[in-house]
């Protein structure tokens, strides 16, 4: 799809290794870490002049053909932010629209968006996928009521519903095991959402700082959370949010009205 990285790790890599995040990749996502890769693919990215004594990538497109193989694809889940770039990049290759444009055209104006949304971008104008969506509350919660409701919306079919069965079947179980989220034992990654296999079915899109779209398909329950948590890594979060949402969805079941 993409032979521009053809000579970068991901290009031997599959593109269902890179949905569910089993790349093996040098790229460290540890943001309390100043010299982690995240934060040269973010200064990459970054649309302002760079210094004067910069000599990296000045795009995301750039960055993304520097990125180094660590380790075999496929063998173990690593939630790495340049996985959801690439998938960016292919998507728009694929369809000649950017990431902002299709999700505009196929969703956001579909679902009854009360809000403008918009991706940031970097110097050449290209829509960070790996991380610069910028939504109101409400139409999050919107967009996880659709995928709640098995792709549908206000009457129509704005996902197929063999994508949304896809994600709630979940992943690799053994590959996720490897990546040791001892607040998430049992659960595994697939399409881009971290899927739960507990009781209720859960499944959840999840950002740095404890931002959320938690899924409770028999609570028949949507949540949304947007913060802004000092610490970047969910396991500052998850010991209490993880609890709550389960217990939100039990009063729900319990007590429905």
């Amino acid at each position: 799809y993409v032979p521009e990285l053809a000579k970068s790790a991901f290009g031997n890599a599959t593109l269902r290794q890179v949905l569910d995040m089993t790349t093996g990749l040098k790229y460290s996502e540890d943001y309390a870490d100043p010299n982690a890769e995240v934060w040269k693919h973010a200064q990459a990215g970054n649309p302002l002049p760079k210094p004067k004594d910069y000599t990296g990538p000045q795009s995301y497109m750039e960055y993304l053909q520097t990125v180094e193989p660590e380790g075999e694809h496929g063998e173990a889940f690593a939630y790495k932010t340049v996985n959801t770039d690439v998938l960016g990049w292919v998507i728009a290759r694929v369809t000649g629209r950017n990431v902002a444009q299709l999700l505009s055209e196929k969703i956001w104006q579909r679902i009854g968006a009360e809000q403008s949304a918009y991706f940031t971008v970097d110097s050449i104008g290209t829509p960070f996928a790996g991380g610069g969506l910028n939504t109101g509350l409400r139409d999050m919660a919107r967009f996880g009521e659709m995928i709640r409701n098995n792709g549908q919306y206000l009457g129509k079919q704005i996902v197929p519903k063999a994508v949304v069965d896809d994600i709630r079947g979940g992943g690799d179980k053994a590959a996720f095991a490897k990546a040791g989220y001892d607040l998430l034992k049992g659960a595994s990654y697939r399409d881009m959402w971290w899927v739960t296999h507990n009781a209720d079915g859960a499944f959840m899109a999840r950002g740095v700082y404890g931002q959320r779209t938690y899924i409770d398909p028999k609570a028949e329950m949507v949540i949304v959370r947007y913060a802004s948590n000092p610490v970047a890594s969910n396991s500052a979060n998850d010991p209490v949010t993880i609890p709550a949402f389960e217990a939100l969805a039990k009063q729900l079941m319990t007590h429905p009205d």
